[in-house]
């Protein structure tokens, strides 16, 4: 048992020894009389009592012991102990034999007898810092949310890692990537249940991958990500990165378990105004968590419009209902906390704002279910084509939309033609309603995101030879969702060297044919990206791909000006990884290799490796398409 334990245990005894008794003395009989009188004892022989020996001359009898005061160990401050009389002799001059002791002071209370300031220490030491028995705590060996059985990697591909070089390398990634399929496989990796890298504190590893996953955007799987480890093990870089998290998803009240435990004196104005709000949502009788935000607006130490949405959301779980008038007019700009205490509590900032960082605002409002369709449906056409949101997830997006009994007058005629995409009766009609969604190219990233919205749709039609022009945008469209096999049925109808035949050769389940360097020479030909690009990350794909030989490569490669042999640190890094079979540490280098605002910023040399890497560790279907949307978008 604990120190501390034990003398809570003393004084607990000690309190209730001294109340009973108090009770006992002032209790009185509930018994008729006579009930309770007894007859009186027996007398007994009276014994003939001893004389205590006096002491010997010169000797001094023992004193009487004294249990030593409890010490607390981060305290350098005496103990104090009660004196206690000793049992001494009385002076021979007195004549007088004593066969008693001296008086002696009467006992002590033990809780007199220590430094208060030591049991207020102790007291503290004492304080759980858990919310859950220890037998239902989780290890922070292994951290993450996805299983390898459920399509997560293995747990010990970072087992033997340095905590150091993996901080390094997720820090290292702060913009967007330039492949859709590259951002969904690193969400898989940074979700998966991992062991945590050597000399590295398992909350902490957890914090590097949620504040990474936040960077693209991952709102809720950043929170989830949190949630997987115990509130009592957070540490200072977790609780940040629970703050973005828990505020990104709309979720403020999620951060009251930490704040109750290891961020109870967490500093910073955020962490204040959360304390409130979480003091509101306790089950407090009053409002003391309005009076500390209305003490907050005072003192003017706070943006204001930030107290006002702590105020407003702290309000709704009072039985007040004050009203909060949010005001909006000096705000310059959206963060984190405004925008997620907006979305809880039901409003949505003004347009002139949401305008102002669309692309990192409309990541965190498709996602949120209290907003209106139609804000949602405005922010889809902008994160879809990022990665963060699927196909189906579009589709169940517009059925709502289609579903309404007077739908919006810009998305409703949006969600028909998407069902005319589907299930319209002739071909035609279905290939116009999806060009008609498609749009033309001004808009690159809502062109994307719409073609995210029909894969399916695209998958539906009939390969045809008189519809080969359309095929590279229709190929495009159903890889986005992975349908390969849809894609393949294509290859009788393009011809060899079109961009529609590049983009099946890489998409393929398997080798449908030797490419050879006619069909290399054909695609060249037609290449109408800048620099001939589209022809070097083509050759770079089939490199890494395993799909044509290398004398064809090599004389192609020479052409183009493409240096398959060139290496950098990364490329070695990629490569070490990929003989180690490390598939975790295979995928983190390849989003690494990936970071930039469009597939212009990708040179093939990068490709080669990435997809190389990733086939040699068992991940080809995703560099498959990688390479695809390499050819497909450039």
């Amino acid at each position: 048992m604990r120190r501390g334990s034990r003398l809570a245990l003393v004084v607990l005894g000690l309190g209730l020894s001294a109340g009973l008794t108090g009770i006992l003395a002032a209790q009185e009989s509930l018994l008729p009389p006579g009930f309770d009188e007894r007859p009186a004892p027996r007398p007994r022989p009276t014994a003939t009592p001893r004389a205590t020996p006096a002491p010997r001359p010169g000797a001094t009898p023992a004193a009487r012991p004294v249990a030593p005061a409890p010490r607390a160990a981060a305290s350098t401050a005496p103990a104090r102990v009660a004196p206690v009389a000793s049992a001494a002799p009385l002076p021979e001059d007195t004549g007088v034999t004593a066969n008693t002791a001296a008086p002696v002071a009467a006992a002590a209370d033990p809780i007199d007898a220590i430094d208060p300031a030591v049991i207020d220490q102790l007291v503290q030491s004492a304080a759980p810092r858990f919310d859950i028995p220890l037998a239902a705590r989780r290890s922070l060996d292994r951290v993450g949310f996805l299983a390898e059985a459920d399509g997560g990697l293995p747990f010990a591909s970072t087992h033997y890692l340095s905590g150091d070089y993996v901080a390094a390398l997720l820090n290292g990634m702060q913009g967007p990537l330039v492949s859709r399929w590259g951002h969904i496989l690193l969400r898989r990796v940074l979700v998966s249940r991992l062991d945590t890298p050597v000399g590295m504190n398992g909350a902490d590893w957890a914090a590097l991958r949620a504040g990474l996953l936040l960077r693209m955007g991952e709102a809720d799987a950043a929170r989830a990500l949190v949630q997987e480890v115990d509130s009592g093990f957070y540490t200072r870089q977790l609780e940040d990165a629970a703050m973005v998290s828990y505020l990104s998803a709309a979720d403020p009240a999620g951060l009251c378990p930490i704040d109750a435990l290891t961020a109870a004196t967490h500093p910073g104005w955020d962490w204040d105004l959360s304390r409130s709000i979480c003091l509101a949502f306790n089950g407090t009788e009053g409002s003391p968590a309005l009076a500390q935000l209305d003490r907050a607006l005072k003192r003017g130490t706070t943006p204001k419009v930030d107290t006002l949405l702590a105020q407003k959301f702290a309000g709704s779980a009072n039985t007040t209902h004050r009203a909060v008038q949010i005001e909006w007019g000096d705000v310059d700009g959206l963060t984190p906390w405004r925008t997620g205490l907006a979305f809880a509590t039901g409003t949505e900032p003004p347009d002139v704002l949401r305008r102002k960082d669309w692309p990192a605002y409309a990541l965190l409002a498709t996602r949120a279910p209290m907003l209106g369709l139609a804000s949602r449906a405005a922010a889809a056409d902008q994160v879809a084509a990022s990665g963060v949101l699927s196909s189906a997830a579009m589709i169940d997006l517009y059925a709502e939309i289609a579903a309404l009994q007077e739908p919006d007058g810009t998305w409703g005629p949006i969600a028909a033609q998407l069902r005319d995409a589907y299930v319209a009766g002739a071909t035609s009609d279905r290939l116009s309603a999806i060009k008609a969604l498609w749009g033309d190219t001004s808009d690159p990233v809502r062109q994307l995101s719409r073609q995210v919205l029909t894969a399916y749709a695209a998958a539906r039609i009939e390969p045809a030879t008189a519809l080969s022009s359309d095929a590279p945008l229709l190929l495009a469209s159903m890889l986005n969702a992975g349908l390969d096999r849809n894609a393949v049925r294509w290859a009788p109808f393009v011809a060899v060297g079109s961009q529609a035949w590049g983009i099946i050769a890489v998409a393929s389940p398997a080798k449908l044919a030797p490419v050879g360097t006619d069909a290399l020479t054909a695609f060249k030909s037609g290449d109408t990206s800048d620099g001939g690009l589209r022809s070097g990350l083509l050759l770079a794909g089939l490199m890494g791909l395993g799909r044509v030989d290398g004398q064809t490569a090599q004389g192609f490669a020479g052409k183009i000006g493409f240096d398959p042999g060139r290496r950098s640190r990364w490329s070695q890094a990629i490569d070490d990884a990929a003989q180690s079979n490390n598939p975790a540490l295979v995928a983190l280098l390849a989003g690494y290799g990936m970071q930039g605002a469009g597939w212009n910023r990708m040179t093939p040399m990068h490709l080669y490796h990435i997809t190389n890497a990733l086939r040699q560790v068992g991940l080809e279907a995703e560099a498959r398409m990688i390479a695809a949307e390499a050819v497909a978008r450039t």
